[in-house]
């Protein structure tokens, strides 16, 4: 998450919507395609993947083919990332804390949202 959120920030999302990530299905904030988006990226986090065929539906409604590979690919690396740092115990620098937020359910832990309630 820290890492996210720095790039985040840099290309333009604010504290606020960070902020809201763990609510984006109800917030107003996020666009219909950045929902879809966030929906795809918990499906693809989930132990074992869950994409369902309206999931990914709804992600080609909003992007092209290009977007898709390219979404899809920056989620599997964000994954793969995680699960890494977290077998190797690599702790958050806390960068979120920091700017005054609440990271998201399961950010640092290399589990999902949906993972992380079970």
């Amino acid at each position: 998450m820290d890492t996210n959120t720095a790039g985040s920030s840099i290309a333009g999302a604010s504290d606020e919507k960070l902020a809201q990530l763990d609510a984006f299905r109800t917030s107003d904030l996020f666009s219909d395609a950045e929902k879809a988006a966030l929906e795809l990226a918990e499906a693809m986090t989930v132990t074992p993947p869950d994409v369902t065929d309206e999931i990914f539906a709804e992600v080609r409604r909003h992007y092209s083919e290009a977007e898709t590979v390219e979404l899809v690919g920056t989620i599997a690396m964000e994954n793969y990332r995680a699960r890494f740092n977290t077998t190797f115990r690599i702790e958050s620098e806390h960068t979120c804390e920091r700017r005054g937020l609440t990271p998201p359910r399961g950010a640092g832990t290399g589990l999902g949202v949906q993972e992380q309630a079970r």
